[in-house]
């Protein structure tokens, strides 16, 4: 099997996207907000719990939140297609220049960006990172979570285009 088939064959698989946070404090006067587009998203338990990101091993999130504990994730609405596009794009211009025109607000406990009109966020501390492959999977643990009673559809990615349900 070859690389191209197997992702070929994964890419059949649609997922939801979110929008994974957090804060630098050590990146300036101010610190810096950072983000990235993550697909690879799942809770893995209620009680305690937690959820599992999966970043590309030496990414800057990777990097991050091996010295960060705290991070945030949204879950990102159909309308939000635009925010995911904007922090997956590869060789990107800096996080700073990206969070300029986005609404969002700060976690109160984790000071990382969570995004206005998200279907929900939350707020996670790290309890646990596992290499695997060329990514690392972040397994953290849910210290909030905000989920607004408005309606709305998730974003889905399938066959490596951004689409929505129905």
């Amino acid at each position: 099997m070859s690389n191209d088939e197997f992702r070929a064959a994964l890419a059949r698989l649609a997922a939801g996207v979110v929008l994974v946070t957090a804060h630098d404090p050590d990146e300036g006067p101010r610190g810096e907000d950072v983000g990235m587009t993550a697909t690879a998203f799942v809770s893995v338990s209620l009680d305690p719990p937690l959820v599992m990101v999966s970043l590309r091993e030496g990414s800057r999130m990777d990097d991050l939140l091996a010295e960060q504990p705290l991070w945030g994730v949204s879950l990102l609405a159909e309308d939000q297609r635009t925010i995911a596009g904007r922090f997956a794009m590869k060789g990107r211009i800096s996080d700073r220049l990206l969070f300029a025109d986005t609404a969002f607000t700060r976690g109160a406990v984790s000071g990382a960006p969570l995004m206005g009109g998200a279907l929900a966020t939350l707020e996670c501390r790290t309890e646990q990172r596992v290499a695997a492959g060329d990514h690392t999977l972040v397994i953290g643990r849910v210290l909030t979570v905000d989920a607004p009673t408005g309606e709305g559809d998730p974003l889905l990615y399938f066959k490596g285009r951004y689409g929505r349900l129905g």
